[in-house]
């Protein structure tokens, strides 16, 4: 099994720019961490300057790669176009898949499941990656049927683009304006990918953060049972929506920074 998923990998490694949408920066050739976190904060700061109130939304989605719906994953793939028999290799790999628990400290036997992602899988990251693009068809289809909002970020000959949302895997981020409905329609948009996929979004470690004045951003937060977060925040572990000429945005990164150095030194 071990030689096939990695062959497999190594295969579906070179497709996955063309199937997966540029809001996914995670696992994909030729993106990187550094992009998403610079778009987020392009969009931050176009909308700050522009004085246009919008909403930004930190999801955190609860143990993301064990409640992955086998069954769901495969018919995502077959919409991707994926050849029956890729798809008969990559259900094997998934039905030999096998997990196990601990009892009191000790592992209690492996049992099959029809959910989840094996940790250490080579195949396991873009699996979720794919999965996560259900997440972002969603999102799009929302703001083609204008239900949600993108936000415009202007270039400099001012030609507009809109960005609705970002993703590095299961790290979210959803731009929309401060509208109750929006709110109501995101919630609504969340319970059905919960319900289809398997992934919860784990609201008590989510934040709504308001970009420029908000004025009913705690009607807004109770709208998608979240709390309310405020800049400078955080995101893959950068700053997000900080000064960059503060020093103290870059304070934490700088103390990480000793530490790997001097482990290094060890």
């Amino acid at each position: 099994m071990k030689w096939l998923a990695k062959v497999l990998a190594n295969r579906m490694k070179g497709v996955l720019a063309k199937v997966i949408s540029k809001a996914q920066n995670a696992f994909v050739e030729g993106r990187q961490i550094l992009g998403v976190v610079l778009i987020a904060n392009e969009v931050i700061d176009s909308i700050l300057k522009s004085n246009g109130g919008a909403i930004l939304c930190k999801l955190d989605i609860e143990k993301a790669h064990d409640h992955v719906e086998w069954s769901f994953l495969l018919t995502i793939m077959e919409k991707m176009r994926f050849g029956e028999k890729w798809l008969k290799w990559i259900k094997w790999c998934l039905s030999k898949t096998s997990f196990s628990v601990l009892v009191n400290g000790t592992p209690s036997g492996f049992f099959q499941s029809s959910r989840g992602l094996r940790q250490g899988d080579p195949l396991s990251p873009y699996f979720f990656v794919i999965a996560m693009e259900a997440l972002s068809c969603l999102l799009k289809r929302a703001v083609c049927g204008g239900f949600l909002s993108a936000c415009q970020v202007r270039g400099r000959e001012r030609e507009g683009v809109e960005v609705s949302h970002l993703l590095f895997a299961d790290d979210t981020l959803i731009f929309c304006e401060a509208h109750e409905e929006q709110m109501t329609f995101l919630c609504w948009l969340l319970m059905w990918f919960e319900a289809i996929f398997g992934l919860k979004v784990n609201l008590d470690k989510s934040e709504l953060i308001p970009m420029d004045r908000v004025e009913n951003v705690d009607d807004l937060a109770g709208e998608l049972g979240c709390k309310v977060g405020r800049f400078p925040s955080t995101y893959l572990g950068m700053p997000l929506g900080a000064s960059f000429n503060s020093m103290a945005a870059w304070d934490g990164i700088e103390e990480r920074f000793r530490k790997r150095l001097a482990m290094w030194k060890q």
